[in-house]
This record gives structure tokens, C-alpha cells and sequence, in this order.
């Protein structure tokens, strides 16, 4: 309809991705929830434990979307298809090679978080290998701005997790069956991404790397992850604090809280995919930044006012009865995913603008919560220590962003 090619090219892709977000977040929680319920808090304890480090490796896949959406979105049209070879060859190096250290590290893995059998942590290693692949694919339809392939590819993730996990839990039992379905269920979008890229109409613009092109890759893809690094180990640092310093009920029971947070954390997804091709130009990152930080503010505020009048739901929604201890305090769980959530915006903007300096801001915040919550002795100091502390952060970090944007915003 005529109409309809008049709405902004922004709201039309926020109503695309919010779609398959929405459907790959409400899989992937289901999942969660589900696992929670069927495990208990014991076995659920070491499960989100797990589930928290292989967030954390996630980053290179996470830095390897933002490398190639940020370069294929700022290059010209000529040079898109060198890009998008160089971005390609780098995924897969990035790939094995993520997949044998984090194989070399499933000793440590075992041993720190008292696992039972060192197969929970070896299968981190093999689930990180499709997720860095995906990576690479979802950057290069990210930064094209190929909204309805890259929507295909988040609904790949959260259908095969849920699809896969739940069969093999049920299959094969605790965490190892857990592990097991999320790390089949990670090659689903790989598959998927495979053949959008071999698209007819893609093949034209096919060329092969130019020498030494995709080492520049990987050099921005390096300070990439590790600002992404960052804001990952910020955010799951305290379930593998409480996993060590609280018991394992109290420990399991705060995972079943971070299930609310991580929810809220993931729900305004869509905003930052959508807005990270617009932060990547001066023009506009001001503008979207603000605009941006708004809609994400908004809907965390939303989940926590509901988190704290519907507390019966929200016991329900982290995983019934075996929850309930937690009830007067998933408004503050909730609060810690949109803390985390406007952090995450930030921490894209960061990449964005390559402006790497303040990274070094969000690794102080880290090291702040580590040393604070390590002394906590209880489930409710701990939860006390990590809104505080990321609270304060995401203060500076608002702050910082908006003094570095003001020059260029008025030129």
C-alpha cells in the first residue's frame, strides 16, 4: 500500500524484530521456566550457572554481530561485499577457535562451580562454535538492514532451544540433558543462516577476501567483545557469586530470580537492534541514544511496577511454589534487568562509535560489584549490593555518553 512506504524505515524494522524478539524470548524463557520447575532450585542452581558463563562466551558471537552490522551499515555500496567475505572468514576462525579454548577450560569450569560431571562444561564449548557462526550471519542482515532474514534467524534460536532443550532434559535428565538440547538446538539458526546468505540474489556481490582484510576484522571484532565482555560479566557475575558464597538452596533460589531479570533485560531487545545501525553514524546517535534509553526505561519501568503489584504472577512466571520466599522481592529483580537492559544500550553505543575508553568504566563497575557482593552472606544482601552498585553505574554511564555525544550532536 502507498501509505505504508511512508513510515520510517526504524519503526518498520522495530515492529519486525520486536515480533520475532518477542517469539524467541518468550521460547527461550519458556525453557527457563520450564527447567526450573522440573529441576528444582538444587539442580536449576547449576544449570543457570552454566547458562551464565555460556552468556558470557557469547560475547564474540554478540561482538562479531556489531563488527559486521556496523561495517556493512557505514560502507559504501561498492565495498559491501568485500565486507561481508572478510566478516565471514573471520566467524569462522573466531569460531573453532573460541570452541577449543573454551574446551581447555571445562576442567576449571567443573571445578569452580562444583559440578558432578566435567560433560556440562565441555558442552559450553560445543555450543559456543554454532552461536559465534550465528553471530557473523546475523551482522551482516543486521547491517543491511534485511529485517525479515534476520527476524528468521532470532525465531531459530529461541524454537530450537526450547524444542531441543526440553526433549533432552526430559530425555536424558539434569543439567547435562539441559545441555545437551541447547547446544543441538544452537545449530538450528546456523542452518537457517546458511542458506539466506547463499541467496540467489546475494551470489553476484560473493568475493573472496583480500589478504590480510579479515585481521582488521578481527582486531575490531577483539575491542568489540570485550566492551560486550564487559557488560556481560557485569551482568552475570552475581549468579556465579552466589553460587559460590550462599548455599545451594539460597543460591538456587536466586537464580530463580534472575530468571525475572534476565527477562526484563532481554525484553526491549528489538530497541538496540534496530537502533545500533543508526548509533553507528554521528548524525543520528545523539538523537537515537535518547530516544533509545526512553522506550527501554519505559518498558523496565512497566515490568517492575507489575513484578511488585502481581507478585503471585511473577512467582509463578520464575517457577511456582518452590519460588515463593522470593515474592516482596522480584520488583527488585526486575529492576536489575532494566538497569542492565539501559546498560547493555550503552554499552552498544560504545561500539557503535568505537569510543573505547568507556569500556574501562564498565570493567571498574565489575570489579566493584565482585568486591562488594563477595562478602554478602545472604540472598537479600547480595540482591541489595548488585542494585546499588549497577544502579550507580548506569548513572556514570548515562552521563559520560551524553557529554561525549553533546560536541558532535552541535555541530
Amino acid at each position: 500500500m502507498p501509505g505504508s512506504r511512508q513510515l520510517p524505515s526504524w519503526l518498520v524494522g522495530t515492529g519486525i524484530i520486536a515480533v520475532a524478539m518477542g517469539v524467541m524470548n518468550v521460547a527461550t524463557y519458556g525453557f527457563t521456566i520450564i527447567a526450573a520447575r522440573y529441576l528444582g532450585p538444587r539442580e536449576y542452581g547449576a544449570l543457570a550457572a552454566l547458562m551464565g558463563l555460556l552468556l558470557v562466551v557469547n560475547v564474540v558471537s554478540l561482538g562479531l554481530q556489531a563488527t559486521a552490522a556496523r561495517r556493512v551499515s557505514a560502507s559504501p555500496n561498492d565495498q559491501v561485499h568485500r565486507i561481508e567475505s572478510d566478516i565471514l572468514a573471520a566467524t569462522y576462525r573466531s569460531a573453532a577457535a573460541l570452541g577449543l579454548l573454551c574446551l581447555a577450560a571445562s576442567p576449571v569450569v567443573t571445578l569452580v562451580l562444583r559440578l558432578d560431571s566435567w560433560v556440562p562444561a565441555a558442552l559450553i564449548a560445543v555450543t559456543a562454535v554454532p552461536l559465534t557462526i550465528m553471530g557473523g550471519q546475523a551482522g551482516l542482515l543486521q547491517g543491511e538492514r534485511r529485517w525479515l532474514p534476520l527476524a528468521a534467524i532470532y525465531v531459530a534460536v529461541g524454537l530450537g532451544r526450547v524444542v531441543m532443550g526440553l526433549a533432552l532434559l526430559v530425555l536424558l535428565g539434569g543439567a547435562t540433558g539441559a545441555m545437551v538440547g541447547v547446544a543441538v538446538g544452537a545449530f538450528a539458526p546456523v542452518v537457517l543462516g546458511f542458506f539466506l546468505l547463499r541467496h540467489p540474489a546475494r551470489r553476484d556481490r560473493t568475493a573472496a577476501p583480500q589478504p590480510g582484510s579479515s585481521r582488521r576484522v578481527v582486531r575490531e571484532l577483539f575491542h568489540n567483545s570485550l566492551a560486550l565482555l564487559a557488560f556481560f560479566a557485569l551482568s552475570n557475575a552475581d549468579v556465579v557469586i552466589a553460587r559460590i558464597t550462599l548455599d545451594e538452596h539460597d543460591a538456587g533460589l536466586y537464580a530463580g530470580g534472575l530468571i525475572l531479570a534476565k527477562a526484563v533485560l532481554f525484553l526491549p531487545q528489538f530497541v538496540v537492534v534496530v537502533a545500533f545501525p543508526s548509533m553507528s553514524s554521528e548524525a543520528s546517535s545523539r538523537a537515537m541514544t535518547l530516544r533509545a534509553l526512553g522506550l527501554v526505561l519505559a518498558i523496565g519501568a512497566v515490568a517492575t511496577a507489575g513484578a511488585w503489584l502481581l507478585q503471585e504472577l511473577a512467582v509463578q512466571f520464575i517457577g511456582g511454589r518452590e519460588y515463593e520466599e522470593l515474592a516482596s522481592d522480584l520488583w527488585a529483580f526486575a529492576a536489575v534487568g532494566t538497569i542492565w537492559a539501559m546498560t547493555q544500550l550503552l554499552v552498544y553505543n560504545v561500539v557503535a562509535q568505537q569510543d573505547r575508553w568507556l569500556v574501562g568504566v564498565v570493567w571498574v563497575g565489575l570489579a566493584v560489584l565482585v568486591a562488594l557482593t563477595l562478602g554478602a552472606g545472604s540472598l537479600h544482601g547480595l540482591l541489595v549490593t548488585v542494585v546499588a552498585v549497577e544502579a550507580v553505574l548506569l548513572v556514570v554511564l548515562v552521563l559520560l555518553t551524553l557529554r561525549r555525544q553533546q560536541q558532535p550532536a552541535a555541530t
